[in-house]
């Protein structure tokens, strides 16, 4: 199927992109999940990123097979109890168990670094909907 995937974005029709969401498995609901982080290896520095900007080690980026671009989440290192808020602009890690990538900043700042791969739980904040607007996850409450 990733033969396909340059073609079909320009005449897809409404309905293809419902089931291609559907497919990517977006997870709006803001609801908090676990499992481990990973960060941006140096060659994915510059690159270009799935919402379509480059890829700056050290602003507060990160990717998430699951979240909507653009949304913010608190991502807190489960060893370390570091968090740091994030903003999901691309798309990744695909390694079975990782949901987040993070940048090299923000993996100094929970403290990842040295291990390159933690527990962690990622809260969203603010996550964009199909309609536009924005609904509050489970990280804006504060709790």
């Amino acid at each position: 199927h990733a033969k396909h995937a340059g073609h079909s974005k320009k005449t897809a029709s409404p309905h293809a992109a419902a089931k291609d969401a559907k497919r990517a498995g977006l997870d709006r609901s803001g609801k908090p999940r676990k499992g481990k982080a990973s960060y941006y290896a140096r060659q994915f520095h510059g690159k270009k990123m799935a919402d379509g900007t480059r890829m700056n080690p050290n602003s507060n980026t990160a990717a998430s097979k699951t979240l909507p671009l653009g949304t913010t989440a608190k991502v807190t290192n489960l060893e370390s109890g570091k968090s740091e808020v994030v903003k999901v602009r691309d798309r990744g890690p695909y390694v079975n168990g990782r949901i987040m990538d993070v940048t090299p900043k923000v993996a100094d700042k929970l403290e990842m670094k040295k291990d390159g791969v933690a527990p962690v739980e990622v809260k969203p904040i603010e996550v964009p909907q199909p309609d536009g607007s924005t609904k509050p996850g489970a990280g804006a409450t504060g709790k």
